[in-house]
């Protein structure tokens, strides 16, 4: 079976025992992978399907299975190969099939009941050195600098994924009024905890990392710490709120935070 044969194979019509899933698709991936599709659509409700799904994984880590990768409205599995080919009792079913029907039994046990997430604030200091392209974001969308300041911070955020570099989160929720588009000259280097725009996200910088996002501040909160047992402070599903510092307070909790 070709490739092209495989991707018709896998898109699918599929309704969960507990009525989660209503219409997702499944693809492979190259020869390892195979792609979970939840919709086209980026909101909560689908991205909350996606983090139930990854959640049912993690607790029942098949042995089959590699890795998976949660993202706004999809769900990558890695599997291996190798371990399969000894499941195998028939020669014509390959790999790809084999982990699709798996992973189809897995997703039909998966429960309607979702926990919420977590609800952390961050503490940030707008403008000046912390958050050079605050004046930018303003005279892009005609607002003064602390217009957009209470607007981002009046923002209900959800921690859609982690991605990009180790622990960042791409938060939605974002008034549209502040949206800005990203720097034509991306930086070389950004420092770790500085709060950014680019279109209608906007995200906090875990790690000093090159970057185009619109700084408008900077938190003094670690959001990426390797040693810690969980290394990212953030994780999908978590809920944000951004709360307003004065440069004397980031100091001190930046010392704090050492």
């Amino acid at each position: 079976m070709d490739i092209h044969s495989l991707w018709l194979l896998g898109t699918l019509l599929f309704k969960c025992i507990g009525g989660i899933f209503l219409n997702i698709s499944i693809h492979p991936l190259g020869d390892q992978a195979l792609l979970i599709d939840f919709g086209e659509a980026i909101n909560e409700e689908t991205n909350q399907q996606v983090r139930q799904a990854a959640a049912h994984l993690e607790k029942q880590k098949p042995d089959w299975m590699i890795e998976y990768i949660p993202a706004f409205s999809t769900l990558t599995i890695l599997y291996n190969p190798y371990y399969i080919a000894k499941q195998l009792r028939s020669q014509e079913l390959l790999p790809y099939e084999w982990a699709r029907t798996k992973v189809l039994d897995l997703l039909s046990q998966t429960s309607s009941h979702h926990s919420e997430g977590r609800t952390i604030e961050i503490p940030v200091c707008y403008g000046g050195e912390w958050g050079p392209d605050l004046s930018f974001v303003a005279s892009h969308n005609s607002m003064s600098e602390e217009e957009v300041i209470d607007a981002h911070m009046k923002g209900d955020y959800l921690v859609y994924m982690i991605g990009f570099a180790p622990g960042f989160p791409y938060i939605g929720g974002m008034d549209k009024k502040i949206a800005a588009p990203r720097r034509d000259d991306p930086r070389l280097s950004i420092p770790s905890g500085s709060v950014g725009i680019a279109g209608e996200q906007t995200g906090v910088y875990p790690i000093e990392t090159p970057g185009g996002w619109q700084l408008i501040g900077r938190t003094p909160l670690k959001l990426f710490e390797p040693d810690r047992e969980s290394p990212s402070l953030l994780q999908a599903g978590d809920r944000i709120h951004f709360k307003r510092i004065s440069e004397a307070e980031y100091s001190r909790l930046k010392e704090e935070d050492q």
